[in-house]
């Protein structure tokens, strides 16, 4: 293992090489119709920015020191070719500066809720939490002799090494956004991969960082430095019409509103830079993408007409939702995925687990498994192949009378991860034996195993969109929508805990520049709204003996955000407010900031974002704990009832609540505070 500082230098002799590109070499092209990336007389155009951006977050302290190098370059290359490059480079100072919170030494030692306590032999306690609720260490939970004692089968498929698990560098799984509650909750390592191996898997690009590579995020083996670089040409022809073909890493924007993403699904979204708060175009991922464009001019009722086809061939790659242990994680999402995948490998407690007495939906114990039980095994991200590649198809008009419309088809792999549980190789901790079948008279297959593989599915899109003016409001009209087929939801009722759903997506923006006194009499200030509306047909959830169950996403769900915006100052100054509501999950957002552009190199902003979301119980879901993966041993519907599949339904926050709270509701205790610098060279 290198030292810490050991990989500095590699990773500037990289950049070093990439930044060479733009100090344009004497490079001849050796064919005339192939542009000429360093000779000609046309000189290279080239910016170069520093930026600081750092962020304090209640109760957490330091949760960002990113200092990023951006050169953007620019220079006509001969036969009517440009080239254009975008290269960044970030280091992130708070892994050292905050290491107790998300370096080397986060973490620690955790217990556990378990609220069967007082019904149990006497295990270690301590009673003083704020909510009274006995706790137990990292593997304090009923094991054999204590299973035996209160009538479980002998066996000794219970327990774990702990010294491949020990209760160090550990915290409670959701104890970034809720209290356990009553619910099931297990220990999640969030120390960097190269200091903790335990839960690190590859999602596409994180969840198995070193140190090394959490602070320097675009120096990876995707060449994340590489921001942009593609060439562009436009080809003319006789009858007018024009070819503008662009090759190379790029963005692809089909969009037209903000926040939301619609149709503009071509490229990945990086959320553990800033979480939503940072602008798209900073937190797309480009990829390897061929565009070529048919302008075909204006017809007898069109201004302009043209049609386009996006080739994105780069190897797949899904959102980076952020590593557990660093400080953005969205949905805390992939602390959920770090601790699966460490009881997986190496077993754990998982807490209010194993009702008591066994049978019943009476009082929940803290339970160890073992290796191979439950938790993640696998992440199947899609390799590189010809069928793996995303195909788009836009058509873009403007009409005689400004109305701007697209019609946009594309396929394409999820971006976001699906769990399918499965039963095949997983070990009964009732019985040490494989799987999770009925006893061999009735044969019949139990799903709902809380084991699970993780998918990439295929998607396909057709939506469009609409632009239009409404001169008399002095307002323009911003509309999206987009119908899906192949999403995968987590849905409880299903064997596979898993079903594939058809979604709706709209959202439409109205924005208005408007005279208010009070910031400018004499500037006018922009007022920008948006509603965002999700419907997912087919939807499935149905009452259970103890709460629903089906899927735990929101039938129609609704978000709104408005945007208020002044000019000062000769425009050097720009207050404005974001707030922005998901009214389904009842939870809220304002981020004031104000930008005070110095000089016209230097620009400062100061800002905050801070949440609200109205209670954790509003967010509660089935949890599978009842879903009967063992029978006869975890028939829980009532005692003395015979078996049946399928889950009762019994609700806990975790691990569906983060779908109902949302990005926002999940994220309800990370009010921050930032300043940033921005200055051009």
């Amino acid at each position: 293992m290198k030292a810490a500082g050991d990989f500095s230098r590699p990773k500037l002799s990289v950049l070093a090489a990439a930044l060479s590109l733009v100090a344009g070499g004497p490079v001849q092209a050796a064919d005339q119709n192939l542009p000429d990336l360093g000779g000609g007389a046309s000189p290279w155009v080239a910016d170069v920015y520093y930026e600081n951006h750092t962020v304090r977050r209640h109760d957490a302290g330091l949760a960002k020191f990113r200092n990023t190098l951006q050169v953007e370059a620019d220079k006509p290359m001969g036969n009517g070719w440009a080239f254009r490059s975008i290269l960044r480079g970030s280091w992130d100072g708070v892994y050292r500066l905050n290491r107790d919170e998300y370096g080397r030494r986060a973490g620690g030692s955790i217990e556990l809720e378990n609220t069967a306590a007082p019904l149990l032999p006497p295990v270690p306690t301590n009673a003083g939490t704020p909510l009274n609720r006995p706790q137990v260490p990292h593997g304090g939970g009923i094991n054999n002799p204590i299973g035996t004692a209160i009538g479980l089968p002998p066996t000794n498929a219970f327990g774990f090494d702990q010294a491949a698990n020990p209760n160090d560098g550990m915290r409670v799984l959701g104890d970034r956004w809720h209290r356990t509650e009553g619910g099931v909750a297990f220990g999640v390592p969030v120390r960097p991969c190269d200091t903790d191996k335990r839960g690190c898997r590859d999602f596409g690009g994180y969840g198995d960082l070193k140190l090394s590579e959490l602070e320097a995020p675009e120096f990876n083996d995707r060449l994340d430095f590489l921001r942009e670089i593609y060439a562009k040409k436009t080809f003319p022809f006789a009858d007018g019409t024009e070819l503008f073909v662009k090759l190379g890493r790029q963005q692809v924007v089909w969009g037209r509103t903000d926040l939301f993403r619609v149709l503009d699904v071509i490229n990945p979204i990086d959320y553990s830079r800033n979480n939503i708060y940072d602008e798209l175009q900073d937190i797309r991922i480009p990829m390897w993408i061929a565009q070529g464009e048919y302008r075909m001019g204006a017809s007898d009722a069109m201004q302009d007409r043209n049609v386009q086809v996006v080739w994105n061939f780069d190897k797949f790659r899904p959102n980076n939702l952020g590593q557990c242990g660093s400080p953005n994680v969205i949905l805390d999402a992939s602390c959920f995925f770090r601790g699966m995948a460490n009881l997986w490998d190496n077993g754990g407690t998982v807490a209010n687990f194993a009702a008591v007495p066994p049978g019943t939906a009476g009082a929940w114990a803290a339970t160890d498994f073992g290796p191979h039980q439950i938790g993640i095994r696998k992440v199947h991200l899609p390799e590189w192949s010809l069928s793996n590649t995303q195909l788009g198809v836009k058509y873009e008009g403007i009409t005689k009378d400004g109305l701007a419309f697209s019609l946009n088809a594309l396929t394409y792999r999820s971006q976001l991860p699906s769990l399918h549980a499965f039963s095949a190789g997983t070990v009964n901790p009732f019985t040490g034996g494989s799987g999770n079948t009925t006893p061999p008279a009735a044969g019949v297959p139990v799903s709902r195993l809380i084991a699970f593989d993780v998918h990439y599915p295929r998607v396909n899109l057709i939506g469009g969109s609409l632009d239009f003016q409404i001169p008399d409001a002095n307002a323009a009209i911003r509309m999206e929508t987009a119908l899906t087929h192949g999403e995968e939801f987590q849905n409880t009722a299903r064997r596979e805990l898993f079903s594939e759903n058809r979604v709706l997506r709209t959202v439409i923006g109205v924005d208005r520049p408007t005279f208010i006194p009070f910031i400018s009499k004499t500037r006018a200030t922009l007022i920008s709204a948006q509603l965002f509306w999700q419907h997912i047909f087919d939807h499935e959830q149905h009452d259970a003996p103890l709460g629903k169950v089906g899927m735990v996403d929101w039938e129609d769900n609704f978000i709104g955000t408005l945007l208020i915006k002044g000019f000062l100052a000769g425009d050097r100054v720009s207050p404005q407010v974001i707030m922005a509501r998901d009214f389904r999950a009842k939870a809220f957002t304002i981020a004031p900031q104000i930008e005070w552009s110095v000089t016209d190199d230097f620009k400062v902003t100061f800002g905050a974002n801070f949440k609200y979301a109205n209670g954790d119980n509003h967010y509660k879901f089935d949890d599978t704990r009842s879903a009967n993966p063992y029978p006869p041993f975890t028939t829980y519907t009532a005692s003395g009832q015979p078996f049946v599949p399928g889950s009762a339904g019994l609700s806990g926050l975790e691990p569906l609540g983060r779908f109902r709270a949302g990005p926002i509701g999940a994220a309800v205790a990370e009010d921050d505070i930032y300043v940033t610098l921005r200055y051009k060279f």
